[in-house]
């Protein structure tokens, strides 16, 4: 009696869940993409969580003190080989691999959504979970955004994989994922909607904004359910003058200037060690950053217990300087060579050293005296310098405000992170860390505008459903038949597949000017299209790419039904394509 009772309860289940799928075809389907929205912040700040868990826990237990970030009580010999031995380990760790998940990160995130509609594997999600760890826990200069991103983004789309869900939705879930790598790493919700959508979705909808605003808070809570609620940072400040905006002008300049030579160098790198194994690359990466751990120990691990030092103004200019050029080119060596981490994390804590460099600057310089404290502009020259190396101005805003709980550092902030991103990118002609990474593996990121309208939509929501199938030769009574229900296209068919598309308004022209027997359709005077097949899941773009491909004319769009068999759900042409990017 119970099984029959299931019976029904699944067969229910399975409609309301290809009626979603259906709903998810369209960008607008903000019911529906609010719950998988808030599924995925949960399941992003579930991994977040797991992930820091584990690093933390290994850092408290090998490191002095039980402080995860104290790097600088170690022996000198330790610090030489354990950066070494974190890069022999990932270099092992990745020897399985075929050589395709050797990006990881944000710009691994990107390239799967440039390529690969958002799907990724679980194969890489260990692979970065477990690289990424290693790399931290062994100090390499290297942040955890990058590895809370992807875990965030695999997490959206391994479920929307799961739920097989159009590919438009699994982007959206993608992003959703993303914004809780952000805000579950620095406990900055609103930085994370806002990068995700300048960064990884490039639009602002509302049908995006609704699931990535959601999945940000669910994760951002989780994560404070377990780590607190404590900001990344704590800063504390004066209200700035206005005659310090030429020192605020000043360090926007300088921002652009580093961030543009930090991007200049990871590029660099990557391009000239892209020939070398991948194990000899992270050995060689653990190598240098030891002999950098000896001599400037403060650029091992993220950094987050430097970057309140130079809050509170207690490092000198000289440790400054030094401090600074040290994390450039040992973060630089090993995101060039390869160590899986987060870019964002380094590029704070560089903005921040650049900030204190500048506010004791002000002293010696016409400008008047710095009224406000350091803490003010080492906050701006994080902003600028994640918004300079990121070209993502909006989300180090966002940051900085959520950071700095303090409303007059968005005036200056603005004009600091401007200045910084139009030298980076107008002066010295650098695209943004994400970018320039995939061009340096030998790949593009196209964000062409239609694409990324093609993109946002399903298959399944513009397909045509008023078609008929039929078999290429049949009776005028059959013809009659056929016609009974007005189709406005014919799928004719052979004994393997469909082979072409027909408007069913040819055959009826046709009938009324022919009163013969037998109707052979590849005869009769006709429009008729070739077909080739793509998925339910499928977004226009991928249908676009298909019919270059193919060569055809015409899609017939099908859905699995068992292994080997499959059903036709609706059909498309070049025409009904292009009109529903038009609109």
């Amino acid at each position: 009696m119970a099984g029959m009772a299931m019976g029904p309860l699944k067969e229910n289940f399975q409609k309301l869940l290809d009626d979603a799928r259906l709903q998810l075809a369209h960008p607008d389907a903000l019911l529906h993409l609010a719950v998988v929205g808030l599924l995925t912040g949960l399941a992003a700040g579930g991994i977040i969580v797991l992930f820091r868990l584990a690093v933390e826990g290994v850092q408290g237990m090998m490191l002095p003190g039980g402080a995860p970030e104290n790097y600088e009580a170690l022996s000198g010999w330790w610090r030489l080989l354990l950066p070494l031995a974190g890069g022999v380990l990932i270099g092992w760790i990745f020897r399985w691999n075929k050589g395709d998940d050797n990006v990881l990160g944000v710009t691994k995130v990107l390239e799967r959504m440039a390529y690969h509609q958002g799907r990724m594997s679980w194969r890489s999600v260990m692979l970065q979970f477990a690289g990424a760890a290693t790399a931290i826990i062994a100090g390499h200069s290297v942040g955890r955004e990058g590895p809370h991103v992807y875990l965030g983004a695999a997490s959206g789309s391994l479920l929307g994989q799961h739920l097989k869900l159009p590919h438009n939705a699994i982007r959206t879930l993608v992003a959703c994922g993303s914004a809780a790598g952000i805000a579950a790493s620095f406990n900055t919700p609103l930085a994370g909607v806002i990068f995700s959508l300048e960064v990884i979705m490039l639009e602002y909808t509302v049908a995006s904004f609704i699931p990535v605003i959601l999945a940000a808070v669910s994760a951002t809570m989780l994560s404070n359910a377990v780590f607190g609620s404590e900001p990344a940072f704590r800063a504390v400040f004066e209200t700035m003058s206005l005659a310090e905006m030429p020192l605020v002008l000043l360090l926007g300049l300088a921002a652009g200037t580093l961030s543009a030579l930090f991007n200049h160098l990871v590029e660099n790198i990557a391009q000239q060690s892209q020939r070398q194994p991948f194990w000899l690359r992270t050995a060689l990466a653990g190598l240098l950053l030891g002999i950098f751990g000896v001599l400037v120990p403060q650029v091992m691990g993220i950094g987050y217990d430097t970057v309140n030092a130079a809050l509170n103004g207690s490092l000198a200019f000289s440790l400054l300087l030094i401090i600074l050029t040290a994390k450039l080119l040992a973060t630089s060596t090993a995101i060039g060579l390869g160590i899986p981490g987060g870019m964002i994390g380094p590029a704070l804590f560089m903005g921040a050293m650049l900030g204190g460099l500048v506010a004791m600057l002000g002293d010696y310089l016409p400008f008047g005296a710095v009224v406000s404290s350091p803490a003010f502009y080492v906050l701006i020259g994080m902003g600028a310098m994640m918004g300079a190396s990121l070209q993502a101005p909006l989300a180090a805003l966002a940051a900085m405000m959520e950071l700095s709980y303090h409303p007059d550092i968005i005036m200056p902030g603005m004009l600091a992170i401007v200045v910084a991103g139009l030298v980076s990118k107008r002066g010295f002609n650098k695209d943004s860390l994400f970018i320039a990474m995939l061009r340096a593996n030998g790949m593009d990121y196209d964000t062409n505008p239609v694409l990324q309208a093609m993109r946002r939509v399903g298959v399944a929501s513009k397909m045509r459903r008023n078609f008929a199938r039929t078999r290429g030769n049949l009776s005028r009574a059959e013809a009659i038949l056929l016609l009974k229900d007005e189709p406005g296209w014919l799928v004719i068919e052979n004994e393997q597949a469909a082979r072409y598309l027909m408007p069913a308004v040819d055959l009826a022209r046709y009938m009324e000017e022919s009163d013969t027997d037998e109707i052979e359709l590849e005869q009769i005077p006709a429009q008729r299209y070739q077909l080739t097949a793509i998925h339910l899941q499928a977004t226009l773009q991928e249908a676009m790419d298909k019919l270059e491909q193919s060569g055809a004319e015409a899609i017939y769009v099908e859905q699995p039904t068992s292994p080997g068999a499959s059903r036709i759900r609706g059909i498309l042409t070049r025409g009904h394509i292009e009109s529903a990017y038009r609109l």
